[in-house]
């Protein structure tokens, strides 16, 4: 397998992905994980460094990269940015340029999703939006990863989204754009998606053989899915609203009955953490049809397959 310093390229939506450029991460993954399970690793990105940059806390997103990039042979920095100079306001596009002087490739977890943008502008190494309050790419592409494990192929097939019109709804919505399957979107009046980004897929969709809408009610939605997925009410940043949504969501908890409306070998995910009993049941979140330790842990190895695909490893 050989190596390029770099492929000059970013990941911070699903824009930044080929339909076929997903599907060549999804077989590397499976080829690290099973790599992993068997006691190999490929020390693929030897002698490199990942630099993260995190001003929302995580548990999946750390360990994850950081264990990733420490079994392709690589090296990963924890970077708060309380603890490093964007916390004592430098310029983000000084601290880009000065970070690709040190690392081979940074990962950004932050609020505002132009601090995301801005970077990859300003850095001459590869940019991983790690999270951003609009989109997720990393958490969606895993999803995705974990039905085509168990189910195959997710063309065409139907897939419900409950809850909030989030960062997670956002890159739903973009994966069903370029891969073709049908998405409905449960939310509550006031938490749609974005109205420009929906209608922009919406028209993508069509051209790929997929279908994107916005319903209210979530047995519309749920109505003979292949998957159900759903997300905490409340993100990282709205507390203050905690008290309202938690009303406006009330009637948008994933439970048994829901689940039953559909289809027998319909598959559950959540990208955790979650809050048993407000979004989802534990029934449903610990039940058969949940998936949702294999979403967690492909993670790491659909995060491990991108970092070797930005670093120019020939996948």
């Amino acid at each position: 397998m050989t190596t390029r310093y770099s492929t000059n390229r970013d990941l911070l939506t699903f824009d930044d992905l080929s339909a076929a450029e997903i599907h060549r991460l999804f077989r590397r993954a499976a080829l690290l994980k099973q790599a992993r399970r068997e006691g190999r690793n490929d020390p693929t990105l030897k002698g490199r460094t990942l630099g993260m940059i995190f001003e929302k806390p995580s548990t999946r997103t750390r360990v994850s990269f950081e264990t990733g990039m420490f079994e392709l042979g690589g090296q990963a920095l924890f970077l708060s940015s309380q603890e490093i100079q964007l916390g004592r306001g430098e310029e983000l596009s000084d601290s880009a340029r000065v970070l690709s002087r040190y690392v081979d490739i940074i990962m950004v977890r932050t609020f505002a999703h132009q601090k995301v943008q801005t970077m990859a502008e300003y850095a001459s190494v590869p940019v991983i939006n790690g999270l951003s309050d609009d989109f997720h790419p990393c958490q969606v592409l895993a999803d995705l990863l974990t039905f085509e494990e168990h189910r195959g192929p997710i063309a065409g097939k139907k897939v419900a989204w409950i809850g909030d019109g989030n960062n997670m709804a956002n890159s739903w919505i973009q994966g069903a754009a370029k891969l073709g399957f049908d998405l409905v979107l449960a939310c509550p009046a006031g938490y749609e998606p974005h109205a420009e980004l929906l209608a922009h897929c919406q028209r993508e969709a069509i051209t790929g053989s997929g279908s994107i809408r916005v319903v209210r009610a979530p047995a519309d939605a749920a109505s003979d899915a292949d998957l159900i997925c759903t997300d905490t009410w409340t993100s990282m940043g709205q507390e203050a609203e905690q008290q309202r949504r938690q009303v406006a969501f009330a009637d948008y908890c994933v439970d048994a009955a829901l689940m039953r409306l559909a289809k027998p070998e319909a598959l559950f995910m959540h990208c955790l953490p979650a809050h048993r009993g407000e979004e989802v049941t534990a029934e449903v979140l610990d039940g058969p049809q949940s998936v949702i330790w294999d979403e967690a842990e492909n993670r790491l190895h659909i995060q491990k397959a991108i970092l070797e695909w930005l670093m120019g490893v020939d996948i």
